[in-house]
């Protein structure tokens, strides 16, 4: 197939992915009229229409609906080619593409994508910001990072870093309303409860000598976990943070962590892990050299607030 029908297939499915011309030009970081052209072209050469065009909507086709198997395979079985090459050379190049936390967006991955692209240039990088499960094979990416406890599916898990769980606050709320001196003074208190991936009826405590279900009444429900960590650090309330985050802002005077001898985990006492999962296969090597910068990032983070990794 000529290679300029690659890049106008890669074109259109962009464009029926993110249903937009203008996010599809975004992503490939081409111009909005390139896109344009470039669907044209490939409407022209299979002789019919593939998306119906609105001021304000893109859909597909019957005819795009059709296309759209077709062009993926195609365009896996160049990024497979791609990236045979690209391991005979050693060379990391193309796309990446995955979901990650909305926390994760706070610095954390920014960072290490600046570090990542100073190492490989010629890696373009699209990242979905999100708290809700994202499947990345039915997404078509290369990989999702998710928080809390793998979950048994047909994706493959690749371990980021180990953290606990705690209870915290910001020491203004705490001046206000008092410091809750056992599980059961809690429900005196305003608690704030993230709501994805899912709403939890009840926390789990650990200390080394009980174990505690505490049924959860929240005053907030925030669907972001941003939210959920700003709101602690203005004194919303009370919230369960990961360690990795919230420590800092204690190290900092900014959050207090209440309840300090206990921990909250799974119902099974089990600790939390940040993972990736992603679709059976190998890895490319662009991909799989991300994944372990980010689980670097997790090594530091074991070593700086003591969590086994």
């Amino acid at each position: 197939m000529a290679l300029n029908m690659l890049g106008e297939l890669e074109a259109f499915a962009t464009v029926a992915r993110k249903r937009s011309f203008i996010a599809a030009a975004r992503t490939l970081g081409r111009s909005p009229s390139a896109l344009t052209r470039a669907v044209q072209a490939l409407e022209e050469s299979v002789g019919v229409k593939l998306f119906n065009r609105s001021s304000n909507t893109v859909s597909l086709t019957e005819a795009g609906e059709r296309l759209m198997p077709h062009a993926y395979k195609m365009l896996d079985l160049q990024r497979e080619a791609d990236e045979d090459l690209a391991g005979l050379s050693g060379l990391a190049y193309g796309w990446i593409r995955f979901s990650a936390p909305e926390f994760l967006g706070h610095g954390v991955l920014p960072r290490l994508i600046a570090q990542y692209s100073e190492r490989y240039p010629d890696v373009n990088v699209d990242v979905i910001f999100t708290d809700e499960t994202i499947d990345p094979a039915k997404s078509k990416l290369d990989f999702s990072i998710r928080g809390a406890f793998a979950q048994s599916s047909d994706l493959i898990g690749y371990p980021l870093w180990n953290y606990s769980r705690y209870l915290y606050a910001s020491p203004g709320y705490l001046e206000r309303r008092g410091i809750p001196d056992s599980i059961e003074a809690l429900e005196a208190h305003s608690l704030i409860l993230h709501t994805a991936p899912r709403i939890l009826k009840e926390w789990n405590f650990r200390s080394e000598e009980h174990a505690v279900s505490f049924r959860v009444h929240p005053k907030f429900r925030f669907s972001s976990g941003l939210a959920v960590f700003q709101a602690a650090q203005a004194g919303v309330g009370i919230a369960r943070l990961a360690d990795w985050m919230a420590e800092p802002e204690v190290e900092a005077g900014r959050l207090l962590r209440v309840c300090p001898e206990y921990k909250l985990t799974s119902s099974s006492g089990e600790s939390p892990q940040m993972h990736a999962v992603y679709p059976a296969g190998s890895l490319p090597l662009r991909v799989k050299s991300l994944l372990e910068m980010i689980r670097g990032f997790g090594d530091s983070l074991g070593r700086k607030h003591a969590v086994t990794l």
